[in-house]
């Protein structure tokens, strides 16, 4: 009897842990809302993707929109690079 409520407290103490991880992630979640964007799109009257993290932009705004992005997946990590560094 004693071995099962070890387990269950041992159990429940290793889910409070990753509930407490997942609480400081959704923390440092930014809210969804206007003006929280990573990139924004203008297709009208002029063509340009800019992302707002990396200050990256194009003006090649339909192969962005296929799925060609990696100028900016790149821009991102060199960004992210510079930051952990500091």
């Amino acid at each position: 009897m004693a071995r099962t409520v070890l387990r269950s407290r041992l159990y429940e103490l290793e889910l409070s842990k990753k509930r407490q991880k997942l609480q400081a992630v959704e923390d440092t979640k930014m809210d969804i809302g206007f003006g929280s964007q990573i990139r924004s799109y203008v297709l009208h009257p002029y063509r340009m993707v800019k992302d707002h993290r990396t200050k990256n932009e194009t003006s090649n705004a339909d192969r962005v929109l296929d799925g060609d992005i990696e100028s900016f997946i790149y821009e991102y990590l060199v960004y992210r690079g510079v930051q952990s560094r500091k």
